[in-house]
């Protein structure tokens, strides 16, 4: 059939690509937009804080959200590579829906939860101190819905423009 055909064509245009980094397209463009993320955090930080936190590098929260650069370049590229057609884009394509779901909803939520935590453990008197946490939670665990689309947007651009580069 033409949809074969046109996979077939696709695949030999990819064909004998391999990755720059691992030897892996799909792995390494993704990499490459988790980077370019969490790059685009720490300058953002160093501009509106005139602060270079190393950390942000490694770091979860804020824009653009590396979780979603990272899954939709994945997704992107397979779909590049392997057609949109294809049974493995359709898998790729609900996890990012899933990581993208978690980062909005259920890591913002517990981010929340964490400040209103770090706020009563820091004003409880009477806390024991075995209870008193070491250290604060974390309160950068998700993101916005508009954090999430720009690292879509990011990783999505990565994943459809990097199988035609590398």
């Amino acid at each position: 059939s033409e949809n074969r055909r046109d996979r077939r064509e696709r695949r030999q245009m990819f064909e004998g690509r391999t990755g720059f980094l691992t030897g892996n397209l799909v792995l390494d463009l993704s990499i490459l937009a988790w980077f370019l993320a969490q790059l685009i955090k720490t300058v953002a930080n160093l501009v509106v804080n005139r602060n270079l936190d190393l950390k942000r590098m490694v770091g979860s929260g804020d824009m653009p959200s590396s979780h979603s650069s990272f899954i939709c370049a994945a997704t992107a590229s397979i779909g590049q590579i392997y057609g949109w057609q294809a049974p493995l884009f359709s898998l790729a394509a609900v996890v990012a829906l899933v990581v993208m779901y978690d980062a909005c909803n259920v890591r913002r939520a517990a981010g929340e939860q964490a400040k209103v935590l770090n706020y009563v453990m820091a004003h409880w008197k009477e806390m024991p101190e075995e209870l008193k946490p070491k250290k604060k939670l974390n309160e950068h665990l998700g993101h916005t819905l508009p954090q999430v689309l720009m690292g879509a947007l990011l990783g999505t651009a990565i994943g459809i423009t990097g199988p035609m580069i590398w």
